[in-house]
């Protein structure tokens, strides 16, 4: 096959024309804002009502964002039948409990990355919805940005060949009073930054043949910062890092046997990236400004709303399984390095 000339072009619809749904936001924090922020200045997402583990809490909350319905409790909030879909927004180890109280109580669920602790908890989230006939999806955003539906069109063309190897990292600051130094709440960056890198080396080179691996505790009881490389049953390899103790480049490399793709902002937000043919004699550019979660946010709830209102029990863009086969290589990685949550002892 010859390499391309040029780039195919984002499919991704005007998130302004998705169907207007009502939102229930589960959860006050800092995600949940960025998220209310972002849907409201790119969509006609409304965003109907908000549910804390207090009335006080969820009326400051409403205040704050202008938002008509407060519920003082999360069981309120999902037995509203006035809302189309819940936004489970709470730290990630209440995220299983939150989406299962969410489901059953008949709710549609959009729940934040990563969708649960381990894959056992996943997996009886997606039973749970199946058995319902619900829409859940994990709110992985990048994977809804119009830059990942250009390069979805370019793996599904097998631009790239074979794909041999896949190396990423991601790694930030966080001050000590973080919930992310909280192993109370499974801290530590392989559920949160981890989540990013983690799920490409998933979604590119498939289950975990071998992975061997290595972390620094905190003095905290959290893992600081880790390193993995896994292969796959073909022998293809994945290398991922991730560190709270300071911003990394955030990058990835794509190599296969017939092409790379290089990114050249952070490559699980928006920006650029160039897609180069083996011999270098080819480079390919997609060019869009460096961009943040308000930049970029807005596109998982344009989706979801599009899947709900057209009957669709998932995202093609995050399909159920794909979040599965990312918490299986979590629960792999945990493994190898010998991470627990204190939740789960």
């Amino acid at each position: 096959m010859a390499f391309p000339t040029e780039l195919p072009v984002s499919r991704v619809p005007d998130p302004m024309q998705a169907p207007a749904l009502r939102w229930g936001i589960l959860g006050g924090g800092w995600i949940a804002e960025q998220f209310i922020q972002s849907v409201r200045a790119h969509t006609r997402q409304e965003i109907a009502a908000v549910g804390s583990r207090s009335q006080d809490k969820a009326d400051a909350f409403a205040r704050k964002w202008q938002i008509g319905t407060a519920h003082g409790s999360y069981a309120s909030l999902v037995a509203d039948d006035t809302l189309d879909v819940i936004y489970v927004a709470t730290p990630h180890n209440m995220h299983h409990r939150h989406a299962m109280m969410a489901l059953d109580a008949g709710r549609n669920v959009l729940v934040e990355k990563p969708m649960a602790l381990d894959h056992a908890q996943a997996a009886e989230m997606v039973a749970l919805a199946q058995r319902r006939g619900l829409f859940l999806c994990e709110a992985l955003w990048t994977y809804f940005l119009p830059k990942f539906d250009v390069l979805q069109q370019i793996f599904d063309a097998r631009v790239l060949g074979e794909i041999k190897s896949v190396h990423t990292e991601y790694g930030e600051y966080f001050t000590r009073d973080h919930r992310i130094f909280d192993p109370a709440l499974a801290g530590g960056p392989l559920l949160d930054l981890g989540t990013y890198p983690v799920s490409l080396l998933s979604k590119l080179l498939g289950p975990a043949r071998q992975v061997v691996g290595l972390k620094q505790d905190d003095p905290s009881g959290v893992h600081g910062q880790l390193s993995i490389i896994m292969a796959n049953a073909a022998g293809n390899q994945g290398s991922m890092s991730t560190t709270l103790y300071g911003l990394t480049p955030t990058n990835a490399a794509i190599v296969g046997t017939a092409g790379t793709v290089r990114f050249g902002s952070e490559f699980n937000l928006p920006g650029p990236f160039e897609v180069i043919s083996a011999d270098g004699a080819t480079r390919l550019h997609y060019d869009e400004p460096p961009g943040r979660h308000f930049e970029g946010l807005f596109h998982e709830a344009a989706e979801v709303a599009r899947c709900i209102t057209d009957g669709r029990s998932e995202a093609p863009q995050r399909p159920l399984a794909a979040s599965l086969e990312m918490m299986q290589m979590i629960d792999d990685i945990r493994r190898v390095v010998e991470i627990s949550w204190p939740a789960q002892d």
